[in-house]
C-alpha cells in the first residue's frame, strides 16, 4: 500500500460499523452491569411508596448503622489522607533502601481478599489473639467494636490517596519546592503554599474514592464487627442482615440510600474530572 494512502489514515479511525458495533457491546455491557442493578435497587426501594422506604430508614437499625458508616468514614478518609500525603512525599523526594518494598507494601491491600484482612485484624486483636490477652487484661476493645471496623476500613482503603498523589508529585518534581527555601521559606510554609496547590485535585480526587471505598466495605468489617445489631452494623452489612430476614423494602432502601451516597461521590469525581482534566489525566490508571 503506497505511504500517502498509510498516512492518510489515522492509527484510530475504524470503519463506521466497526465503531458502532464496539459502541453498541460498551453500552449494552454498562446497561446490563451498572444501570439495570442500580435501577432495580431504586425500584424495590419504592415499591411500597417514598413514605414506607422513609419509614425503613427511620427505624432504629438503620439509623444506627448510617451513623456508623459515616462515623467511620469520617475517622479514616482523613487519617488516610495525611497517610497518603506522608508516603507520596517520601516515596517522590527520597531515595532510600526499602524504597520499593514500601511501594509493594502500600498496593498490598489491592491483592488481598478483605476476607482475610478481617480475619488477620481478629487472629491479632481478638480475645484468643496475639494481643488479646493484654488487650482484655487493660479493658481495651478492639475486634466486636468501632476501633476493629476503623483498623479493618483502614487496611481497605490504605493505597488509593498515596497512588493518587505518587505519580503527580514525582512528575512534578522538586525544583519548585527548593525555590521555595532557598527564598527562605520554612518547611512547613513551603508545602502549604507550593506542594499542596499543585497536588490538590489529585488529593481531592484521592479522598473521593477512599470515600467511596470506605462506606460501600463489606468484607473485612464483616468480619471484625460482629454483626452486633444497632452497635457494630454498617450500612452494607445491616442491608445483608434486612434481606435475610425478608424485609425487603427496609433492605432496598438502605441499599438505595448508600447508592446515592455512591451517586453523589461519583458526581463530585466527574466536576473534579471536568474542572482539571490535564491533572487527573495524568494520574488516572484505570
Amino acid at each position: 500500500m503506497p505511504d500517502a494512502v498509510l498516512s492518510a489514515r489515522s492509527a484510530t479511525t475504524e470503519p463506521r460499523l466497526v465503531r458502532g458495533l464496539v459502541i453498541a457491546i460498551v453500552l449494552s455491557l454498562v446497561a446490563v452491569l451498572l444501570l439495570a442493578p442500580l435501577v432495580a435497587v431504586f425500584a424495590e426501594a419504592l415499591r411500597s411508596g417514598l413514605p414506607a422506604a422513609l419509614q425503613a430508614l427511620a427505624q432504629p437499625d438503620a439509623r444506627s448503622a448510617i451513623g456508623l458508616t459515616l462515623l467511620v468514614a469520617a475517622i479514616t478518609v482523613p487519617l488516610n489522607a495525611v497517610f497518603g500525603i506522608a508516603a507520596a512525599w517520601a516515596i517522590a523526594r527520597f531515595e532510600f533502601r526499602g524504597k520499593a518494598l514500601l511501594v509493594t507494601l502500600i498496593d498490598l491491600p489491592f491483592s488481598v481478599s478483605p476476607v482475610v484482612a478481617g480475619l488477620a485484624l481478629v487472629l491479632l486483636y481478638g480475645t484468643n489473639g496475639l494481643l488479646g490477652g493484654w488487650l482484655v487484661a487493660h479493658d481495651l476493645k478492639i475486634v466486636f467494636a468501632l476501633p476493629g471496623i476503623v483498623l479493618a476500613t483502614l487496611f481497605i482503603i490504605f493505597p488509593f490517596v498515596a497512588r493518587e498523589l505518587i505519580p503527580v508529585m514525582i512528575e512534578q518534581g522538586r525544583a519548585e519546592e527548593e525555590a521555595a527555601l532557598t527564598l527562605g521559606a520554612s518547611g512547613w510554609r513551603a508545602f502549604r503554599t507550593v506542594t499542596l496547590p499543585n497536588i490538590r485535585w489529585a488529593l481531592l480526587y484521592g479522598v473521593l474514592l477512599c470515600n467511596a471505598r470506605a462506606m460501600g466495605e463489606f468484607g473485612a468489617v464483616a468480619v471484625v464487627s460482629g454483626k452486633i445489631r444497632g452497635e457494630t452494623t454498617t450500612m452494607p452489612i445491616m442491608v445483608e442482615m434486612l434481606y435475610n430476614e425478608y424485609l425487603a423494602v427496609a433492605a432496598f432502601s438502605l441499599a438505595a440510600a448508600l447508592a446515592l451516597l455512591a451517586l453523589v461521590t461519583l458526581a463530585l469525581k466527574s466536576l473534579l474530572e471536568w474542572r482539571d482534566a490535564d491533572v487527573l489525566a495524568a494520574t488516572r490508571r484505570h
